[in-house]
């Protein structure tokens, strides 16, 4: 015992020094050889665009780090310190081992993101206010586009990529712009919630005017991707006569792709005013599936893509739920509503609900467009993917919420998968 208390003693007098030249590296460091960007003074006709960059000297919460000593920062790992922008959930009763670390918007020293890495310090902010850093809502939003656009392809033929590709990029803008609405029309909440305090806006790194153009820039880039679509024309039947009208002539693919915007507008006001964000966020992120369809038949045919357009609704509603719980507390304190907070100590039952009708809806959509048994089989795989976020998610831990949300883009490999082979031996 003697010798313990011995090693101890002289351990904490080893650690003392060591741990003061760390730190004194990162003062050191930053006021040699750190980049500055300074506030535009338009001295010259260089200087005139620099206001579209941020004033990291101004931001409330940035951590400057200088590149010299980014390859020291990925091999410190001291034992008792870990240095980071964010003050975690420490502070929570009860939550201290629940860092939420994984869903900052800055990165946890030592664990910097591609967008840190490799992109020039001026872009940074706005690659962050687009989430790309975070690519699982990109994927979440592209999914129901592929199920869709496989969904329609000729029997024994492979999918028209091309058309896939397309939809690709275009969920990559449509989930940025929507990101950039969202933090614009929440700035002032977020600086409130442990998990957003840090994004771009919120933090101060970049104005409202900076979010603006940007959002702009994306709305800009998505119509060039709207006008690829071919100028399909549609004939939809109404069961009565109208005014004698019962055929109206409608370019289905760019109407329905210009009517996304408005969900996307509008789905960050919905945690105002209702419990039901999460059902809201479904039928937006889930638009590809009628989008998809129309833009390879040139018509939707309701039989199929409805049951698959509410299928993804259903599987919005379990996967942003469990996401949800991640800021419950924070969401009591600001006073905005979640299906996390409407549901509560329910929330297993009523997510189970909603995965049953997302397995039934796309056994429906299958069935309804005669696809072959592959597609069965990876459905019944994808339920038991659906079943074991449901069942073993920690809703008290933040760590395991994240987790379980994050695996939800092999949920939709796997339907997609499913359809593809389906069609294959169909």
């Amino acid at each position: 015992m003697a010798s313990f208390r011995l090693t101890r003693s002289a351990s904490r007098a080893l650690l003392r020094p060591s741990l003061s030249s760390s730190l004194s590296i990162f003062s050191s460091s930053s006021q040699s050889s750190s980049t500055t960007i300074t506030s535009p003074h338009f001295s010259n006709q260089f200087t005139r665009l620099s206001h579209l960059f941020p004033d990291y000297h101004n931001s409330r919460h940035h951590f400057r780090v200088s590149k010299e000593n980014l390859s020291f920062l990925t091999k410190f790992r001291p034992g008792i310190v870990w240095i980071s922008t964010s003050s975690g959930v420490a502070g929570r009763s009860g939550k201290g081992d629940q860092p939420r670390s994984s869903n900052n918007n800055n990165s946890v020293a030592g664990v910097p993101s591609w967008v840190d890495v490799y992109l020039p310090r001026g872009i940074q902010p706005y690659a962050k206010l687009a989430r790309l850093d975070k690519p699982i809502g990109t994927w979440l939003l592209a999914w129901p586009c592929m199920w869709s656009i496989t969904l329609a392809a000729t029997p024994g033929h492979l999918p028209d990529f091309k058309m896939m590709a397309l939809f690709g990029c275009g969920a990559l803008l449509l989930r940025g712009a929507g990101c950039t609405v969202n933090d614009l029309l929440d700035r002032d909440i977020d600086t409130m919630v442990e998990r957003t305090k840090l994004r771009p806006v919120a933090s101060g790194l970049l104005t409202p005017f900076h979010g603006i153009c940007f959002l702009g820039l994306q709305l800009l880039l998505g119509l060039g991707i709207l006008l690829q679509l071919n100028n399909y024309r549609s004939s939809v039947s109404y069961p009565l006569n109208f005014s004698g009208l019962s055929q109206f002539p409608l370019k289905i693919s760019r109407v329905l792709g210009a009517a996304s915007l408005l969900l996307v507008f509008s789905y960050p006001l919905m945690k105002r005013f209702t419990f039901w964000p999460q059902a809201y966020l479904g039928l937006t992120f889930n638009w590809g599936a009628l989008l998809g369809w129309s833009a390879i038949k040139g018509s939707l045919d309701p039989a199929i893509v409805l049951p698959l357009y509410f299928s993804g609704v259903f599987w919005t509603l379990v996967y942003d739920t469990i996401y949800a719980h991640q800021d419950k507390e924070d969401d009591i304190k600001v006073g905005v509503k979640s299906t996390a907070l409407r549901f509560g100590n329910s929330t297993r039952e009523w997510t189970t609900g909603f995965g049953i009708a997302s397995i039934s809806s796309l056994s429906l959509s299958g069935f309804n467009a005669d696809i072959g048994w592959p597609y069965y089989a990876f459905l019944a795989a994808a339920s038991g993917q659906l079943a074991w976020q449901i069942w073993t998610v920690n809703l008290t831990c933040l760590t395991d919420c994240n987790r379980k949300f994050l695996s939800n883009k092999w949920f939709g490999a796997l339907i997609f998968s499913g359809i593809l082979f389906g069609r294959a031996f169909s």
